[in-house]
């Protein structure tokens, strides 16, 4: 291990159209960073490939037409509920835009204070302030704005999403309510539209008398009039043009498979691949929870199963070898390491370590590096993440 533990690097790559052959080019990317910039590929190092560009060379789209003939398809048109949508112009605003030409009228049922991800519409002080029960309290639009005042933009978009959303739809209602079941007030039809809770929530609606509900899972499954498709749905789609949006990747866990399969050949070594989307993580600031995307990693390769199993190394120096210091003290804690348990769930060396999932731990890391924006590394090769203080 050296000196050096974790290491992740962004890669930079050609810009992926569809129909590219993407494992080649991003074999060609990394063999040739690893040349130019000096560093070696090795068995277990870590390469992980952000959904967007699989997506892309698979030329999975969905016009904003095809998705409304989806949805029309399976409710029928007439008004239709819409519950828990995020508040986002990237993630829910096209899809939205495609719903509403399927269909008459929308009622659109907004979480508060914020969505599902955190984005928020007010404060949470602000219910406490007005007396607002968020768990029980419901509220049409006018009742809200009394309440609440008009100022309801987002604080880092500045877009008020409220006025965004009824722009977008059209002939539309917007109210506000917490229980999912309160859309049933305005219509028995209900397409569900969050993303980590969307089981709980179409289970309440249709038990509690819903004639159709279903979720964005259950849209865009399978191709509509030529479009992509996505074991997901639309849940994960992004904004891709005016016209239409990209889908989820499908057939990730056969790409993982080739990626990993050509790297073997090309290096020698056996390196890890995943696919990664939304890492999921939380901004201090804004309160906004990353994970917009229906799973951190749709499929990744074997070695990338499992939990950590590690030990606190501070907790076992201060208690266990308390009164050692200097090369004494750390060939005692490599030695720890050497013979811990192979399960240590619920031991007190653990405290601390909360054994998150590998692949959206790794998942996290590579979305941070790689960022969302313009550095141009959809590839990232993270190495030693499978070494520890003890390692060789």
């Amino acid at each position: 291990m050296g000196n050096t533990g974790v290491i992740a690097r962004g890669i930079v790559t050609p810009i992926f159209r569809q129909g590219d052959d993407i494992v080649k080019i991003i074999c060609d990317s990394l063999t040739e960073a690893a040349e130019r910039d000096g560093f070696s590929l090795n068995d277990k190092d870590i390469v992980g490939v952000t959904e967007a560009v699989i997506g892309r060379t698979q030329g999975n789209y969905a016009s904003l037409d095809q998705i409304a003939e989806d949805v029309k398809a399976k409710f029928g048109g007439g008004t239709l509920g819409l519950v828990f949508p995020i508040l986002s112009r990237n993630r829910f605003a096209y899809v939205l835009k495609g719903i509403a030409r399927s269909c008459d009228k929308l009622i659109i049922q907004l979480s508060f204070p914020c969505d599902e991800v955190g984005n928020k519409l007010i404060e949470l002080s602000d219910c406490d302030e007005k007396g607002v029960n968020t768990f029980s309290d419901n509220f049409t639009e006018k009742q809200f704005r009394d309440v609440f005042g008009m100022n309801t933009k987002h604080r880092f978009t500045g877009i008020d999403y409220i006025e965004y959303y009824k722009e977008i739809a059209g002939n539309c209602e917007i109210v506000f309510s917490n229980d999912p079941k309160f859309i049933l007030n305005f219509t028995k039809n209900v397409l569900c539209c969050d993303i980590h809770t969307r089981h709980r929530t179409k289970s309440l609606i249709t038990k509690a008398g819903a004639e159709k509900c279903l979720g964005l899972d259950d849209l865009l499954t399978a191709s509509v009039s030529g479009s992509g498709f996505s074991e997901y749905g639309l849940l994960g789609s992004n904004m891709a043009t005016e016209e239409s949006v990209k889908l989820f990747p499908r057939d990730t866990k056969k790409f993982v498979s080739d990626l990993q399969s050509k790297l073997l050949k090309l290096t020698g070594s056996k390196l890890e691949v995943m696919v990664y989307g939304d890492g999921c993580f939380k901004d201090p600031v804004g309160g906004i929870w990353e994970l917009a995307d229906p799973v951190v990693s749709p499929a990744f390769t074997d070695g990338l199963a499992g939990t950590p199993n590690e030990i606190k190394i501070k907790y076992v120096a201060d208690n266990d070898y308390a009164n050692l210091t200097g090369q004494e003290l750390t060939d005692s804690v490599r030695k720890h390491i050497r013979n811990k348990d192979n399960d240590l769930v619920g031991d007190i060396s653990s405290e601390g370590t909360t054994p998150r999932r590998i692949y959206d731990l790794v998942g996290s890391l590579c979305d941070l590096v790689a960022g969302s924006g313009d550095r141009g590394t959809p590839v990232v090769l993270v190495q030693n993440y499978f070494k520890n203080y003890a390692s060789e």
